[in-house]
């Protein structure tokens, strides 16, 4: 008699047994589900990287520079030239929908000790880099504003009238 009670017995615990393993993989499967949801979510937003350079010329290289609304913006400017920043320095400032170029330019030549970024004006500044003398580089990373049309300037002195261009958020 106990050897068929035994039989029930050890067939019970290894249908528990079996439950047991396709519940835990149910369980896991559900977790991977989850993160690849956040994994694809996540990379839903593009990571777009620009360079663009200045010269001892006064020139950038770009005149106009092209994204999409939300991308994750990663922009690396160089200073191609040799001057010193102290007489050819260059930097890249995106100012916000309808600033004006002129007017922040003006305010940004009295501005020596932040390199050019006028405090008063910091809200009307998407992303800047610093000041770079010649063979110096700087990358910043920011998030592409909404659809629409900005403008980028060197706020060094004298430079916004040739080293300006075109930001479009398509």
């Amino acid at each position: 008699m106990k050897s068929s009670l035994l039989i029930p017995s050890n067939l019970a615990l290894t249908v528990l047994l079996l439950l047991a393993i396709v519940f835990q993989g149910c369980s896991n499967k559900a977790e991977n589900r989850t993160h690849t949801n956040q994994v694809q979510q996540s990379s839903s937003r593009d990571t777009v990287r620009l360079e663009i350079t200045g010269n001892d010329q006064m020139r950038y290289n770009e005149k106009e520079l092209r994204v999409k609304a939300g991308d994750v913006v990663v922009l690396t400017m160089k200073h191609v030239g040799q001057m010193p920043k102290t007489v050819m320095g260059h930097n890249w400032v995106l100012l916000k929908h309808g600033v004006d170029m002129a007017s922040f330019a003006q305010d940004a030549m009295q501005a020596k000790a932040t390199d050019y970024i006028p405090a008063a004006r910091s809200g009307d500044i998407i992303a800047h880099t610093k000041l770079l003398g010649g063979g110096e580089s700087d990358t910043i990373t920011f998030d592409a504003p909404a659809q629409g049309t900005y403008t980028f300037l060197c706020s060094f002195p004298g430079h916004y009238g040739t080293m300006n261009g075109l930001f479009i958020v398509e």
